[in-house]
């Protein structure tokens, strides 16, 4: 049977939630020192968090966890077709012309009279949709057929890499004076199909400077979801251990844009966590467990994975791992071999049972289930 084509899984009408992996052509130097030519190009992590940290405030599509690493970067998203939804013809309209300013060359040339450097700058400032004209706005509000196609973009996984790949590539060929491809192709595409696949992933993700051996614990893993808030936590003036309320508040200076971690059905009921904040799409958190919770774990997955012995895993941390259905002596070789062991799809057996009879397949080929599935 052929592979299925990825438009066929990815569907920017659900509510879906993705792992994506986009690799430097011939796996080059993205970001850190070549060892080779002995060139740095550490100051491109930061063009890509910046990047990352602008599509949050404009796509509905929330960010769960990013790592960015030498030579690809690894993404969480969960596309939010419910939100772009409640949004008027006219915010989606300012929204599309902020990723895709109409008035660029005039918007430069008042920049440059201001003696600003756009060498220098993260090119996230471009946001002609803020103080777009009407007649700009009225030519997408008045094409509803342009107008549908943009709202559903505003909302698709592959549109939000393609302002990420497209706009990084442009900035490092100019940097290093070159033309030609940046990117390995189209960025690889996981779908994670439950809770239990998406801490499992969002683990690997995170602690994928400490399995490279670049950095010793998540709070010094720079240039990733976990780094940003331990950081944020640190500068926190409260000494609660309430986490819940803090991060869907304004005051999360690192990680405000990112997704909550914690999410409670009881606390953030359905249809009420559009996020006032222009920073990211939504208030809703990923997993079944608090902030402190979730770092507690990172941080003994981290010690494990670094010294090659996973011990036993704390005990208050045992029955998170049960309830979503993975086996806890298993934990540190899923979250070590998470990328190796799903494809297209990650989830327990339920799950991909289910995904396979939407697609029409008999089963979905994934050994990591085993791990995966408590008895």
């Amino acid at each position: 049977m052929p592979r299925q084509a990825r438009g066929e899984y990815l569907n920017p009408g659900e509510v879906q939630v993705v792992h994506c992996v986009q690799r430097c052509v011939r796996r080059a130097f993205l970001c850190g020192t070549d060892q080779y030519t002995g060139q740095c190009f550490e100051h491109r992590r930061e063009w890509i968090r910046k990047r990352l940290e602008f599509l949050a405030s404009v796509f509905a599509i929330d960010c769960l966890t990013f790592a960015v690493m030498s030579n690809h970067l690894h993404v969480v998203l969960r596309s939010r077709p419910d939100i772009v939804a409640e949004w008027s013809d006219e915010v989606v309209a300012r929204r599309w012309l902020r990723l895709f300013p109409t008035r660029r060359k005039k918007i430069l040339a008042a920049q440059e009279e201001r003696g600003a450097r756009h060498s220098e700058s993260d090119g996230n400032n471009l946001t002609g949709g803020d103080d777009a004209e009407e007649h700009e706005i009225g030519m997408i509000t008045n094409d509803a057929e342009r107008l549908a196609e943009i709202r559903r973009r505003l909302s698709d996984v592959s549109w939000w890499m393609r302002c990420t790949a497209e706009h990084i590539a442009r900035r490092s060929n100019k940097e290093d004076k070159c033309t030609g491809r940046f990117w390995e192709g189209r960025f690889k595409a996981q779908l994670l199909l439950d809770e239990a696949s998406i801490l499992a992933c969002a683990a690997y993700v995170d602690l994928n400077p400490i399995r490279a051996a670049i950095a010793k614990t998540p709070g010094t893993s720079e240039f990733t979801s976990a780094k940003d808030r331990i950081d944020d936590l640190k500068q926190r003036k409260s000494n609660s251990n309430e986490t819940h309320d803090w991060e869907r508040s304004r005051r999360r200076k690192q990680s405000g844009w990112l997704s909550p971690v914690q999410i409670d059905e009881k606390r953030d009921p359905i249809g009420t966590d559009a996020c006032p904040s222009k920073r990211r799409a939504s208030r809703k958190g990923f997993l079944p467990i608090s902030l402190s919770q979730y770092l507690s774990l990172l941080d003994w997955t981290g010690r494990a994975v670094r010294t090659g012995k996973s011990g036993s895993i704390p005990r208050e941390l045992k029955p998170v791992l049960i309830r979503l259905g993975i086996e806890p002596i298993n934990w540190c070789k899923l979250v070590e071999n998470f990328g190796k062991l799903f494809k297209r799809a990650a989830g327990t057996a339920p799950s991909l049972a289910t995904e396979a009879t939407r697609r029409g397949q008999h089963y979905l080929h994934a050994p990591g289930v085993r791990l995966m599935t408590a008895t």
